[in-house]
């Protein structure tokens, strides 16, 4: 008799459809209900798991409960959790996102380390009775695959004896997600909200592709091809397929080829995922939405970089092609979602940049290693670190913003995690007034994963006391051509667990932060467009 052992979750939803993913315990049939109707879909199998994705048609206006059965036999919803609803979603109202969220047990002793689930605080608010938001949207590691809880060590340790601590293959994977998500009220927060997903480093492991030289150091580690082939198949399953539209994924001839295999499709899936790694180009992992008059593209700046030395790039050109294609006016609001923050304190920007020089050989071979080290060591990997990319996307940003590419967005608003604090920063070309902003970053994180006080204290030091003195002398001195783009970080930074919520209304919009404790509520709130 086949079980649900995760979700259902409720990912791609528009006024005319709503995915339902789960994964079951055995192969069967599932069926979602709603409204009357009834939609179902045969699980596919990899690596002797087994999924559906289950498409329901929804109407374009009213909400609904929705069931789930397997075989026949009703499995949600499930006693003590209130009924699972769909809703069809076709303007954007409040978009809450947030990353960075350590899966570990919710009892005091992890809180002390962990602090509180800030994700699990807004599901029991959202239980009480809050309004739920139009989407939520987790800007990468979903999943710590480099640095598991000791409850997910012992499972790695009942299974083999050799190898690291860390996540190894798609057994261990398919683990980790299922302790990340189901969770009683986390569950149920996935499955009553759409969600979109996009990776970054700790989805793989720390620094994935940081440089040319961090891959080829990776590559001579023995556990390493297994470690990535598992990780990015487990997210082509667990959070790729959910971002898609059903369209999309019917036209994915990855999906089509394991849905139609005889058996598992672990082979189709491994040789996906291993070209995926080995020619970025292959893939694509990130996508566009327009819903109502907003625009949200989610930007995978971690698979898609170019690496080479003197030619880096955040996204190599295939993707940065296709990224002009969607970044456009004629939309109220445009949203970008980055993993990586675009905008960095300015101290710690120059730092990057001159560190990029310095690793691609501005002081000489010798430096250059030595900067390289400097790279992986400092995590010096944002879009700062790949300066033409910047100087690029900033080109990019302005002619939007300035209505050169159809009409001006009311606000371009980038959004991201990763840095372990959250804050607010206002953009514009040199000679923009920010105070009259149209392009802002966003920045949340994390959702539970708390720096120490000695390292929020390093943070503060290094990113806006030293590195802004020394960043601008350390820029000079490997010439590297003057900032077109300016921006200043107008509030924040916070350093709680958080999760942030952009609020769209016409042309209307406001960024709120939410923190956990003492009470959840709102810790900050500004204005970006009237």
């Amino acid at each position: 008799m086949p079980d649900l052992l995760v979700g259902p979750m409720l990912r791609h939803v528009d006024g005319t459809s709503a995915s339902i993913w789960v994964e079951t315990s055995e192969p069967c049939e599932v069926a979602v209900g709603l409204g009357g109707e009834r939609a179902t879909e045969p699980t596919f199998t990899v690596h002797g798991h087994h999924y559906a994705i289950v498409d329901v048609d929804v109407d374009g206006e009213d909400a609904g409960d929705y069931t789930v059965e397997l075989d026949g036999r009703p499995v949600w919803p499930i006693e003590g959790l209130p009924p699972s609803r769909v809703r069809p979603l076709t303007e954007l109202g409040r978009v809450v996102f947030g990353s960075c969220r350590t899966s570990v047990p919710h009892d005091e002793a992890y809180e002390k380390v962990h602090g509180p689930d800030v994700l699990r605080e807004y599901g029991l608010r959202l239980m009480a009775g809050e309004d739920p938001p139009s989407l939520l949207l987790f800007l990468g590691d979903q999943v710590y695959a480099d640095e598991p809880s000791p409850e997910m060590i012992d499972f790695i340790r009942a299974r083999r004896q050799d190898g690291p601590d860390e996540i190894v293959d798609f057994e261990e994977y398919a683990e980790l997600y299922r302790r990340a998500w189901t969770e009683p009220v986390v569950r149920w927060v996935l499955s009553t909200v759409p969600t979109a997903m996009i990776f970054d480093d700790h989805d793989v492991r720390d620094d994935w592709n940081t440089s040319a030289a961090w891959r080829s150091q990776m590559a001579e580690v023995p556990w390493w091809p297994s470690r990535v082939v598992a990780g990015l198949g487990a997210y082509w399953v667990y959070q790729h397929l959910g971002n898609l539209s059903p369209s999309e994924r019917k036209a994915d001839p990855t999906f089509e080829a394991i849905r139609a295999a005889d058996g598992d499709g672990a082979a189709i899936l491994d040789a996906f995922a291993k070209r995926a790694d080995e020619e970025p180009p292959s893939t694509r992992w990130s996508y566009a939405r327009d819903v109502g008059r907003t625009r949200l593209i989610m930007l995978d700046t971690r698979c898609a970089r170019n690496l080479e030395p003197g030619r880096r790039r955040m996204v190599d050109d295939e993707e940065w092609s296709w990224f002009t294609g969607q970044a456009t006016g004629d939309v109220d609001h445009l949203l970008v979602g980055s993993s990586v923050p675009v905008f960095l304190p300015s101290g710690i920007f120059d730092v990057e940049s001159w560190n990029e020089a310095l690793a691609d050989g501005a002081w000489g071979r010798r430096a250059a290693n030595w900067g390289e080290k400097v790279r992986q060591g400092l995590d010096l990997e944002h879009w700062g670190a790949f300066r033409r990319s910047f100087d690029d996307l900033g080109r990019l940003l302005v002619d939007v913003a300035a209505g050169r590419r159809g009409r001006a967005p009311a606000t371009i608003v980038l959004l991201s995690g990763d840095v372990h604090y959250s804050y607010l920063a206002a953009a514009g070309p040199a000679s923009a007034d920010l105070d009259a902003a149209r392009i802002y970053q966003a920045v949340c994180s994390p959702i539970r994963n708390p720096l120490s006080r000695t390292l929020r204290l390093a943070n503060v030091v290094a990113s806006f006391g030293v590195a802004g003195l020394a960043g601008s002398v350390l820029a000079r001195m490997v010439r590297l051509p003057r900032r077109s783009f300016r921006w200043k970080i107008t509030d924040g930074p916070w350093f709680p667990n958080a999760l942030a919520a952009l609020d769209l209304d016409g042309r209307s919009a406001v960024v709120r932060w939410y923190a956990a404790r003492p009470a959840f509520g709102e810790t900050a709130r500004v204005q970006l467009a009237p």
